[in-house]
């Protein structure tokens, strides 16, 4: 039994595939961070060497070791310092020359594929061209768009999205057992990102550090000019940097959606005083200007435009507001 939450269209599709054994060579899983597509991926290699009735089965023994990443026919490969490497390519090439070992399929999982050299996608596709019998490719990344088209051209791409709220709440209740309440803030936290919302919430530390940006948010509003350009210096060297301004983006969302009168939509639920406060001290257009801002400085970042330089701009941008205890 498939345990893929959201993507039902998807799990039909590759239920299909098997149960008519017409298994694509390579296919391509695209979609946002965390929207479940590596775990879709070890779904389906799973489900491709099941000896049970219906695959995945996950009690037999290719289910088990392949769920527990021990299985001889499966490799998962991921980007070695950020990047996917030739050499990484050449050392999959060599162990897909062989036969399958216990299973049916020699399986590769490739996550993150967008992040991969020239030199490494280019040696991908000579095994695509020519794929070795028995043996299936499952790629990952964000946009289809950031691989090259004669490699996508070549897989089975099943474009993913954000999952339904809902469907993230419901999960978390049943499967993880998180209180109504908190599952519900989670789900709205997790912009449809189910892969987000599981871990945060097991792992409390992912709450903290967000309650921590909060105040530190909160803190940068009450700064005058000056003391925002210092702001800027010492913020522009954090690693985190554009983690950071995509938090305060989602905050100034839900800022202009108050200040819009659509508070069923804000995001930030468990927020809803600060967020208030602030509301009221910046009207709509001084909303709209700081949000637009904020989506500017990542833009700028992603251009490798100089960090100080862009977080100064963005902080000058923000209204002035008065001090408030935040109760996170």
């Amino acid at each position: 039994m498939w345990q893929v939450i959201g993507h039902p269209w998807a799990v039909e599709l590759l239920g299909r595939a098997i149960s008519a054994q017409r298994i694509a060579h390579t296919y391509l899983f695209t979609g946002p961070a965390n929207t479940g597509k590596a775990h879709l991926a070890r779904e389906l290699a799973a489900a491709l060497n099941c000896t049970g009735d219906a695959p995945p089965c996950r009690v037999c023994v290719p289910c088990l070791k392949t769920m527990r990443g021990v299985h001889p026919d499966v490799t998962l490969v991921e980007p070695d310092s950020d990047k996917f490497k030739i050499d990484q390519v050449r050392e999959l090439q060599r162990n897909l020359s062989l036969s399958p070992y216990e299973g049916r399929w020699r399986v590769c999982l490739m996550t993150d594929f967008q992040t991969a050299t020239v030199e490494a996608a280019n040696a991908l596709l000579k095994t695509l061209e020519e794929p070795p019998s028995r043996v299936v490719l499952i790629l990952t990344a964000t946009d289809a768009s950031l691989l090259l088209p004669t490699i996508v051209s070549r897989c089975q791409v099943l474009p993913l999205r954000a999952v339904p709220l809902l469907e993230i709440e419901r999960a978390l209740i049943e499967r993880w057992h998180v209180p109504q309440a908190q599952a519900r803030v989670l789900a709205r936290l997790s912009a449809g990102r189910v892969g987000w919302a599981i871990r945060a919430a097991q792992d409390a530390a992912i709450l903290v550090r967000r309650h921590q940006r909060i105040e530190e948010l909160q803190e940068l509003l009450q700064k005058g000019r000056a003391a925002k350009i210092l702001a800027a210096e010492r913020l522009s060297e954090r690693e985190d940097l554009a983690e950071m301004i995509r938090f305060w983006q989602t905050w100034w969302r839900d800022v202009v959606l108050l200040c819009s009168g659509c508070e069923e939509l804000v995001t930030h639920l468990d927020c809803l005083s600060p967020l208030r406060h602030q509301a009221q001290q910046s009207d709509l257009a001084a909303a709209e200007k700081a949000l637009r801002y904020t989506e500017a400085a990542l833009t700028q970042l992603e251009q490798n435009v100089n960090p100080r330089l862009a977080l100064e701009v963005l902080l000058l941008s923000w209204p002035l507001v008065t001090a408030m205890a935040v109760h996170a």
